[in-house]
């Protein structure tokens, strides 16, 4: 079972608590933006074996979203993080260069 620890209320929730969000850290398209570069926005995601960067929220507790990073073939969490952070924190991604040789050193989503 996947645990995430929800980094606005410190709560260690199992994956029934939690409602998944998709890919984290996706560039938004504005209204000025091309009918192809919004489809992409819309439909078009990264869908990895390995390191992925994931956005949840804590439905069954404080409600709020976060950011996860996680190997989707081992479900090994490497960390949490708030949704409001532009991109992964510089722990988790030396977390990650750590545990994860098979990465790049800058893996991001």
């Amino acid at each position: 079972m996947l645990i995430l620890t929800c980094p606005c209320c410190g709560v260690a929730a199992d994956e029934i608590e939690l409602a998944p969000g998709g890919q984290a850290h996706i560039a938004r398209r504005g209204p000025d933006s091309t009918d192809a570069a919004f489809e992409e926005y819309l439909f078009l995601r990264d869908n990895p074996r390995g390191v992925h960067f994931e956005r949840w929220r804590h439905a069954m507790g404080c409600g709020k979203w976060f950011h996860a990073a996680r190997c989707t073939a081992t479900n090994e969490v490497f960390g949490t993080y708030p949704a409001q952070t532009t991109e992964p924190p510089q722990e988790i991604r030396d977390r990650i260069a750590e545990r994860r040789t098979d990465q790049p050193k800058d893996s991001r989503a």
